[in-house]
């Protein structure tokens, strides 16, 4: 449909390459409006392209006189974008018809350009910067440090002190706080061989990175390095086979497959070993303007994989109140294989 209306500001930006948080943006056909307040006209002028910018003091009213103005029928919107309040101003008194199509801004941007595969490239190579700067602090100063401040660090070492936003809030997890996968950060400090897992991402304009390494702690020769010697023998036992399991999905993953059968690749791997029940979440999910973008990579998609499609590879394996591993990388398919960005 070539009539849509959108508020996301991650999809008006994929529109228009610029965005802010009030706006609503409408495609009609060949006509595009970014109808937006006078905090951000000047830039929405500058920045924002191929859209006539339309400054207003009540988006929803303007929003309804061009859709009466242009006798738009029929208008695509998505149902998770907008409040239930806003739809039914927008709809009120209005003979357009408004048709939900959940998420068909992601949809569209499944398949990324090579442009935006270099910016993703870029962040993930910001993103692997901060984990040195943030391993580089934990072998200096991060003996009893707790979660808490750990993760206070891994904010401004991901985002090079404030020059860039971060994907998403740092997880730091030490030993059976890594058992689970969103971990809040506690005031549990840092010791000798104790297990640590980061999982962390910057943004790149805009595009984003998403990482998890899990580590084990020594003072001397700390690192996010995926080749970690763990003195605790379960903690290593579970690692290599968290590890094996993604690497089997790395290499194994081909275009033309199922997403399930990705997320097969990594689970036959961690239920042969009999920690099947202990993997609790999909293998990974697209990356883009948004952290969680699509393809999903789970069991039960039939989404084909395609070249240009990009996901997390993360494999995880939790002990409830003993510990955690995942290990993830973002990688794009690329001449019909995986490669880690």
């Amino acid at each position: 449909m070539k009539n849509f209306i959108l508020q996301n500001e991650n999809a008006i930006y994929f529109e228009c390459k610029f965005s802010c948080d009030n706006v609503i943006f409408l495609n009609l056909s060949d006509e595009k409006y970014f109808i937006t307040d006078a905090r951000y006209t000047i830039e929405a002028k500058e920045y924002a392209k191929d859209c006539q910018v339309i400054e207003s003091s009540n988006l929803i009213d303007t929003t309804k006189e061009i859709l009466k103005n242009n006798k738009i029928k029929k208008i695509m919107f998505d149902p998770n974008d907008f409040t239930y309040a806003t739809y039914l101003n927008l709809s009120e008194n209005l003979k357009t018809q408004f048709i939900a199509k959940p998420n068909f801004s992601k949809e569209k941007r499944v398949i990324k350009t090579e442009k935006e595969i270099k910016l993703l490239k870029k962040a993930a190579k910001f993103g692997r910067d901060g984990f040195k700067e943030l391993a580089k602090f934990i072998r200096k100063n991060g003996f009893n440090q707790t979660e808490q401040f750990l993760y206070f660090k891994a904010f401004e070492k991901m985002s090079q002190a404030g020059n860039l936003d971060i994907s998403f809030e740092p997880i730091v997890a030490i030993n059976e706080n890594a058992a689970k996968p969103h971990a809040l950060p506690t005031n549990k400090k840092l010791k000798l061989n104790d297990l640590l897992l980061v999982d962390a991402g910057v943004k790149y304009k805009r595009y984003c990175s998403d990482r998890t390494c899990t580590s084990v702690v020594d003072f001397e020769k700390f690192s996010f390095k995926r080749e970690q010697k763990f003195k605790n023998k379960k903690h290593q036992k579970v690692y290599d086979i968290v590890l094996k399991a993604q690497l089997n999905a790395i290499e194994k993953a081909r275009v033309g497959m199922k997403a399930s059968e990705v997320d097969k690749l990594t689970r036959d791997v961690i239920e042969k070993s009999g920690y099947g029940k202990y993997f609790i979440h999909s293998t990974g999910h697209g990356v883009g303007l948004d952290i969680h973008e699509y393809p999903v990579i789970n069991s039960k998609s039939d989404v084909i994989i395609e070249d240009n499609m990009v996901f997390t590879i993360e494999p995880g394996i939790y002990l409830p109140n003993e510990f955690g591993v995942r290990i993830e990388d973002t990688i794009v398919m690329q001449n019909g294989k995986a490669i880690i960005l």
